[in-house]
């Protein structure tokens, strides 16, 4: 059946909150530019979060045609951790029945984001007899097994598993992504279908020179520009690249004198961010601070100038279940080095767009940049090549894919929860 409207849950984050929050990255990214191009394929699609601040109005319609946010009282108008909101998912639920009973609104499928909205999603199927696909975007035994310091509550890995019996179809991003659910959580492989995230190849091209970039952003013309962009915490592994740099002063050092790594993301001037905190002092520590500078988050319109400016951009991270910081420089023509986890070593083609590094390996991943760096025709022969790539991901091809899927499941006979 024709897909005409789409409730699209997403409890912990809205899609036009801030870029570089301590929630905020792909999965906003992702959410906004899938809706924006539905909504130009004609298809009404109402997102549906929660409320964290009172400033909030209920309706926007800033992200285009077709397309609403949608703020929902569940506790609190203030920011919550994940695990806080769960307490609230029922009243969530109830606000937005209520909503679409008000506006006499009728979906044709629900999709839902991350774990919380899994939960809603299976009530709603429940309540209105509405098929429901779900996007995981990353797991919680995932994180659980890396980020051993940070104990993942049980009970998000048990409602990721229920989930699995109550969704009718399960989107993974990256064939890694449908082994780790078939592993870890036993899901069939029929109800998973691989549809990677897109990138808006009309902001991120190579439009700019590198020069011309670097000019405008109050960049050395004839530095060597490394870059960092995402969240500041633990798990995208920055320190990797601070103890890299500290290598190539025995390595290269020659490369040094006109090397710059920027680090775009978090809030550099808070004073409150423990990670920001560690890898400021780790860089006065190794005696490289004078080639590192922490420029905090930028919004999306901004950061093809910071891609077009880079000779390379650093994914060390020790899990990402896709990685839409790597897509959105391989548009902009800009080589990635990534390391070999999750979704990266699927979107990154090693010695082709860029190098696959082991995770936490800080020899490894200066060797690639003294490659980059010593091989000028090479490092812009990789960005002709990820630029190449990338126009595979465009949103319009992305969009027509999950239509097809979400056609067939609301053609399917209900699934119960």
């Amino acid at each position: 059946m024709p897909i005409q409207r789409i409730a699209l849950i997403s409890v912990h984050t809205s899609p036009l909150a801030p870029m570089g929050g301590a929630k905020t990255g792909g999965m906003n990214v992702y959410i906004r530019e899938l809706s924006r191009e539905l909504g130009r394929q004609d298809v009404c699609v109402d997102i549906f979060t929660r409320r964290a601040s009172p400033m909030e109005n209920t309706i926007d319609a800033a992200i285009g045609e077709n397309v609403r946010v949608i703020y929902l009282a569940a506790g609190p108008p203030q920011p919550l951790s994940p695990d806080d909101q769960y307490e609230h998912l029922s009243e969530f639920t109830a606000n937005l029945m209520a909503f679409a009973t008000l506006e006499n609104l009728r979906y044709d499928i629900v999709y839902s984001h991350y774990w919380l909205s899994g939960w809603v999603a299976a009530k709603l199927k429940e309540a209105w007899g509405i098929r429901f696909a779900h996007m995981y975007h990353t797991l919680g035994h995932m994180k659980k097994r890396i980020e051993v310091k940070d104990y993942q509550p049980d009970r998000r890995i048990m409602t990721e598993m229920r989930i699995l019996q109550w969704a009718d179809r399960v989107i993974a991003a990256t064939p890694a992504e449908q082994a780790q659910l078939r592993w870890l959580y036993r899901a069939g492989r029929r109800q998973i279908v691989v549809i990677p995230p897109g990138v808006n190849t009309e902001r991120f091209k190579q439009s700019v020179s590198r020069e011309a970039a670097r000019e405008t952003l109050g960049i050395r013309l004839d530095s060597n520009l490394l870059l960092f962009v995402g969240r500041v915490e633990p798990l995208k592994a920055v320190d990797t690249i601070l103890e890299a740099l500290h290598v190539l002063r025995d390595k290269a050092p020659t490369l040094l004198r006109n090397l710059h790594f920027m680090i775009v993301g978090g809030d550099p001037n808070s004073g409150r961010d423990r990670e920001m905190n560690r890898l400021q002092e780790l860089s006065v520590k190794l005696g490289i601070d004078q080639l590192v500078s922490f420029v905090g988050a930028k919004e999306q319109a901004e950061l093809p100038l910071y891609y077009a400016a880079a000779a390379a951009v650093i994914m060390p991270s020790d899990y990402e279940s896709f990685g839409m910081v790597a897509l959105e420089a391989m548009s902009s023509g800009t080589p990635v080095i990534a390391s070999q986890v999750g979704g990266l070593q699927f979107l990154v083609r090693d010695q082709e767009t860029g190098f696959h590094i082991p995770a936490r390996e800080p020899i490894s991943l200066a060797e690639c940049i003294i490659e980059l760096l010593t091989d000028r025709s090479r490092t812009e022969d990789m960005g002709i090549a990820a630029s190449r790539l990338a126009q595979e991901y465009a949103w319009s091809g992305i969009a027509a894919r999950l239509l097809t899927v979400f056609e067939d499941v609301a053609g399917q006979k209900l699934k119960r929860a």
